[in-house]
C-alpha cells in the first residue's frame, strides 16, 4: 500500500510536469517561432504516450519486474529532457517563411517534431508502465493522472506571472524530478545508489550548473524584434514577461524608430522620438514622446486612421487595443472629449502608465482618458454606454500579416457577432474605424469589408452600402461604419481628406469607378471592384470564385486570417520562387504538414507494431478493442480541442482557454473515472451499460452547450475574470465528468478479458489522439466548431456500439 501511495503521488507529479511542460512549449515557441505551433505541440505530447504504449507492450516482459527503476529513470530522463530538448530545438535552422519553396524545410520541421517529442515519451512511459503493471488501481491511477495534469495545467498559468519563461522550465523539471525521486527507495540498493547519484547531478545542474545562454531565447531572425536589433546602436531597454506575452522594449538613436502606419507620401511632418515594444518579439507598438505640445503629433492627422476624425467633432471615443498609447495620443490631438482605451496586457498598461511615464508625457493621467485592462469584446459587451467611435488599433506587424502567419490565430475581434457587437454601442451617426495592413491582392480588406456588410444585414440594414467608407494609403486600409447614412457632406470630407493626402478612396455611397486607383495606383482597382461586388446580389458568387477565402468570420468559426484556398494552391505555389511565396498561406501549410508527421510517426510507432504483433485472440476480437480505443481518443480530443478555441472568446486570451479548459476538462475527467467502477456495477448487466449511459449524457449535456454557450457567452463576456474562469469551470465540469468515464471502464474490462492489450489500449488512444489535434483545428477551419463537436458524438455513439458486447 505504501508503493501504491508512492506510485500515485509520483504519476500525478509527472502528469503536472508534462501538461505544464505542454503549455510552456506552446507560450516558448510563440516567442521564438509563432502562435500556430501551439497544434504541434499538442500533438507531439499525445505522440509521446502513444508511441509509450507501443514500447511497453513490446518489452512488457523485461519492464513490469522492474517497474519502480523503469519508472524513476523515466522520471529523471523526463525532467533532464525537457530542458535539453528545448535548448536543442531551437538550434535547429527551421526557418517557417521558407518553407513554401525550400523543402529542406521540412526534413528541419521533422527535426522539431522529433526532439520534443522525447520528453513526452518518457512521462507518458511512467503513467504507461503505472496502468499496465498494477491494473488492479486502474481507475484510481487514472484519477491521479488526470488530476496531475489539470492542477499542472493551472499551475503554470500561474508560474509564469511569477517567473521567466526559463525557470517556469527549471520548475517543471524538478517536479518530474521529484516523481523520480520518489520512486527511488523501491529500487535494487546497488542500483539505488548509482540513480540518487545521478538524481543529485540532475538537481545541481538545473539550480547552478546550466551552462550561460543555454535557455535563451533564438528568436527567428525574421520576427521584427530580430530584425530591429540589427540596426546599429539598437538596444534593449527593458524586457518583462507574463502568460499574455514577452514584452521587449528596445531603443534605437542613432536610426529612430518612426512608427506611423498609413502615413501621407505629402506630409510635411514626423514622428517625434519613439521606443518600440514587440509582443513575443514581433507584434509591434510604440510609446511616442510626448512633452504636451500637441503641434509634436501634426503627423497623426496625415494617416488614414485620422479619417474618423474628420468627420466627428469632439468625439467620445473607445479605443480597443492601446498597445504604447499612439492612437490615445491621436485621440487627443483630434479633441475627443473623452477617451476610454483597453488594452489585454496590463504590461502595456504600466510600461505607458508607470515605466516610461516621463517619456510618455504622463499620457494616461490626463483627466478625459481612461485606461482599462481587459479583452476587447468583453469590455464592449459589459459597456452601458455608447461612443461616438469606436476605433480598432492596428497592433499585428505587417511583416505577420504578409507572411501568413496568423491564419491560424483565432481573432474574435473581427467576426460579424464582434462587429455587430460594437456597432450597438455607437451612438446615431457614430461610426466604427477599423485600420488593417494592405495586401495585395486585397484580403484583409475585403474580408473586412464583408464582415461589415453581413453584419449591418443582421442588424436589419437593407442598404449596407450607405453606411460604409474605405480609403487606403500606400501601405494601410482604413474602413469606416456608421450607425446611419453618411451625409452627403461627410461624403465630402472623406473626398477632401484622402484627395489632400493623396490617399485612395475605395469605396464610399455612390462612389464612381473614376475616383478609384488615383494614386497609389495598381494594376486594377481591386478593393473598389471586390466591395461593389459584395454589396450586389453576386457577393456570394464573388466570394467564392475569388482567389482567396474572404467569406466572413463568426464566433463559430472566428479565423479571420485564414484566407488559403484549396482551389487556388496550384497556381500560388507555381508562383513560389517568381516572388509568389507570400501569396500563400503557410501558417495553413505548416498545420497540414503536422497531422502529416503526426500520421507517419503514429503508424510507424504505434500501428505497424501493432499489426506485426502475433496474438491468440482472434482478428475481429482484436480490430474491436483497437476500435474503441481509437475512436475514444478521437471523441475526447475533438471536444476538447473545440471547447479551447470556444472559449477563447469568453476566457479572453488563448494561453487562458489552453490553462482553463485543459484544466477542468482533466481534474473532472479525473474525477469521472474514480466514479466509474460505481457505475459499473450499478448498470453493467442491466438493460442499459454503463458506457451506453455515459455516451447518453455526454451526447445530451454537449446538444444543450452547442446550443446555449453561444448566447451565455455573449451574455456574460463582460464579467471579471475570476468569475468568467468559475464560470468556465462550472460549465465544463458536468461534461468531463462523463467523458473521464469511456476510457477507465474500458481498460477494467480489458484487464478481466484481454490484459497483455492494456499497452496497446493505451497507445492506439494515444495515436488517435495525436492525429485529432491537427484535425480537429482543420476541421474547425473548414467548418466551424460546432461541425468538429458534432462529430466527436458520432464517434462517442460509435464507441458505445463496439463496446456493447465482452471485448
Amino acid at each position: 500500500m505504501t508503493q501504491l501511495r508512492f506510485v500515485l503521488l509520483a504519476t500525478f507529479l509527472i502528469s503536472s510536469a508534462a501538461i505544464g511542460y505542454e503549455i510552456l512549449l506552446m507560450r516558448l515557441l510563440s516567442i521564438v517561432q509563432w502562435h500556430h505551433f501551439a497544434y504541434m505541440i499538442i500533438s507531439l505530447a499525445l505522440l509521446g504516450y502513444g508511441a509509450s504504449g507501443t514500447v511497453i507492450a513490446l518489452g512488457r516482459r523485461v519492464l513490469e519486474p522492474r517497474f519502480a527503476l523503469v519508472f524513476a529513470t523515466s522520471g529523471l530522463l523526463f525532467s533532464v529532457t525537457m530542458v535539453a530538448c528545448f535548448a536543442i530545438g531551437q538550434r535547429v535552422p527551421f526557418n517557417a517563411l521558407e518553407i513554401v519553396w525550400n523543402p529542406r524545410q521540412l526534413i528541419y520541421l521533422t527535426g522539431i517534431y522529433l526532439v520534443f517529442f522525447v520528453p513526452f515519451f518518457f512521462a507518458a512511459s511512467c503513467v504507461g508502465l503505472a496502468l499496465t503493471c498494477l491494473k488492479a488501481h486502474i481507475s484510481r491511477i487514472y484519477f491521479f493522472d488526470l488530476l496531475g495534469a489539470g492542477i499542472g495545467a493551472a499551475m503554470i498559468v500561474v508560474a509564469l506571472f511569477l517567473l521567466s519563461p526559463q525557470n517556469a522550465l527549471r520548475l517543471l523539471a524538478v517536479l518530474a524530478l521529484s516523481a523520480s525521486v520518489l520512486m527511488s527507495p523501491a529500487v535494487p540498493l546497488l542500483i539505488r545508489k548509482r540513480l540518487m547519484l545521478a538524481q543529485g547531478v540532475c538537481v545541481a545542474v538545473l539550480l547552478f550548473g546550466l551552462p550561460q545562454g543555454w535557455l535563451d531565447f533564438r528568436i527567428s531572425p525574421f520576427k521584427g524584434l530580430s530584425q530591429a536589433l540589427q540596426v546599429i546602436d539598437t538596444k534593449v531597454l527593458a524586457q518583462y514577461s507574463n502568460p499574455l506575452g514577452l514584452v521587449t522594449v528596445v531603443e534605437s538613436p542613432t536610426i529612430p524608430f518612426r512608427d506611423a502606419p498609413g502615413l501621407s507620401l505629402n506630409t510635411q511632418s514626423e514622428p517625434p522620438e519613439q521606443l518600440a515594444i514587440f509582443t513575443d518579439a514581433d507584434a509591434m507598438s510604440v510609446i511616442t514622446r510626448y512633452d504636451g505640445n500637441l503641434e509634436s503629433l501634426a503627423y497623426m492627422d496625415d494617416v488614414t486612421a485620422a479619417l474618423p476624425y474628420q468627420l466627428l467633432d469632439g468625439p467620445r471615443v473607445l479605443i480597443l487595443g492601446a498597445g504604447g498609447g499612439t492612437d490615445v495620443l491621436s485621440a487627443l490631438y483630434h479633441g475627443a472629449r473623452e477617451i476610454d482605451a483597453v488594452e489585454l496586457n496590463p504590461l502595456m498598461r504600466k510600461l505607458v502608465g508607470e515605466t516610461y511615464a516621463d517619456f510618455a508625457g504622463h499620457l494616461y493621467e490626463d483627466d478625459r482618458v481612461n485606461v482599462h485592462a481587459g479583452e476587447a469584446r468583453g469590455f464592449v459587451a459589459r459597456q452601458s454606454g455608447h461612443y461616438d467611435l469606436i476605433q480598432i488599433a492596428l497592433l499585428d506587424s505587417f511583416s505577420a500579416s504578409g507572411s501568413g502567419v496568423q491564419t491560424l490565430n483565432e481573432s474574435y475581434l473581427y467576426t460579424i457577432e464582434g462587429v455587430e457587437e460594437y456597432l450597438r454601442h455607437l451612438e446615431p451617426g457614430g461610426m466604427l474605424a477599423i485600420t488593417r495592413w494592405l495586401r495585395i491582392p486585397p484580403r484583409d480588406s475585403l474580408k473586412l469589408f464583408a464582415t461589415a456588410v453581413e453584419a449591418l444585414r443582421r442588424t436589419g440594414v437593407d442598404a449596407p452600402g450607405r453606411q460604409l467608407a474605405l480609403i487606403r494609403s500606400w501601405n494601410t486600409s482604413t474602413l469606416l461604419v456608421r450607425n446611419g447614412e453618411f451625409t452627403a457632406q461627410e461624403i465630402g470630407s472623406i473626398r477632401e481628406f484622402s484627395r489632400s493626402r493623396s490617399f485612395d478612396t475605395a469605396f464610399y455611397p455612390s462612389m464612381p469607378a473614376g475616383e478609384a486607383n488615383r494614386y497609389n495606383i495598381l494594376a486594377e482597382p481591386y478593393i473598389f471592384e471586390g466591395a461593389t461586388a459584395l454589396l450586389s446580389d453576386r457577393a456570394g458568387v464573388f466570394i467564392e470564385r475569388y482567389k482567396f477565402d474572404i467569406t466572413p468570420a463568426t464566433d463559430n468559426r472566428p479565423y479571420f486570417f485564414h484566407y488559403f484556398k484549396w482551389s487556388s494552391l496550384p497556381e500560388t505555389f507555381a508562383l513560389r520562387k517568381r516572388g509568389g511565396a507570400g501569396l500563400i498561406e503557410w501558417g495553413y501549410l505548416i498545420l497540414i504538414a503536422t497531422l502529416a508527421q503526426a500520421l507517419v510517426a503514429g503508424v510507424v510507432l504505434i500501428l505497424v507494431p501493432l499489426l506485426l504483433r502475433k496474438r491468440d485472440a482472434q482478428g475481429g476480437r482484436r480490430a474491436r478493442m483497437g476500435s474503441y480505443f481509437f475512436v475514444l481518443g478521437f471523441a475526447f480530443m475533438f471536444v476538447e480541442m473545440a471547447f479551447i478555441q470556444k472559449f477563447i472568446l469568453f476566457l479572453s486570451h488563448p494561453l487562458y482557454s489552453v490553462a482553463v479548459v485543459l484544466s477542468g476538462f482533466l481534474v473532472f475527467a479525473g474525477m469521472g473515472s474514480g466514479y466509474s467502477t460505481r457505475l459499473v456495477q450499478r448498470f453493467d448487466g442491466g438493460k442499459y451499460s454503463s458506457v451506453t449511459i455515459v455516451v447518453a449524457a455526454i451526447s445530451g449535456i454537449t446538444l444543450i452547450y452547442v446550443l446555449l454557450l453561444p448566447e451565455l457567452f455573449a451574455r456574460f463576456v463582460g464579467l471579471p475574470d475570476a468569475l468568467k474562469v468559475s464560470l468556465a469551470l462550472f460549465l465544463i465540469a458536468p461534461l468531463a465528468f462523463c467523458m473521464g468515464m469511456p476510457f477507465p471502464i474500458g481498460l477494467n474490462r480489458l484487464a478481466e478479458e484481454a490484459a497483455d492489450f492494456i499497452p496497446w489500449a493505451w497507445g492506439l488512444n494515444g495515436f488517435a489522439s495525436v492525429v485529432s489535434v491537427s484535425l480537429a483545428t482543420l476541421l474547425a477551419i473548414e467548418f466551424g466548431f460546432t461541425a468538429v463537436v458534432l462529430l466527436a458524438l458520432g464517434l462517442y455513439i460509435s464507441a458505445a456500439a463496439l463496446i456493447k458486447s465482452k471485448l
